[in-house]
């Protein structure tokens, strides 16, 4: 029994820590990274749509980062 658990142990420990990345990515890697495909907010209807409804339940306008809200108490 004892045996079994370590080893379960030894084979959860070794499977987290080979997903971890060793080295960061290298130059020529780079561009991949950084096409548009691979942003958060890639597709600018999605993003109005998003602001759109941020406005609707906040009563704020402005974008993200903008301190304040709909209540005047800037």
């Amino acid at each position: 029994m004892r045996h079994a658990v370590m080893v379960v142990w030894l084979a959860g420990s070794f499977a987290t820590l080979s997903g971890c990345a060793i080295q960061p990515p290298q130059a020529w890697e780079k561009g991949n990274l950084a096409r548009k495909e691979m942003t958060m907010d890639s597709d600018a209807l999605d993003q109005a749509f998003t602001q759109h409804i941020y406005f609707s339940k906040e009563s704020a306008s402005g974008g993200y980062g903008v301190g304040g809200g709909g209540c005047g108490c800037n």
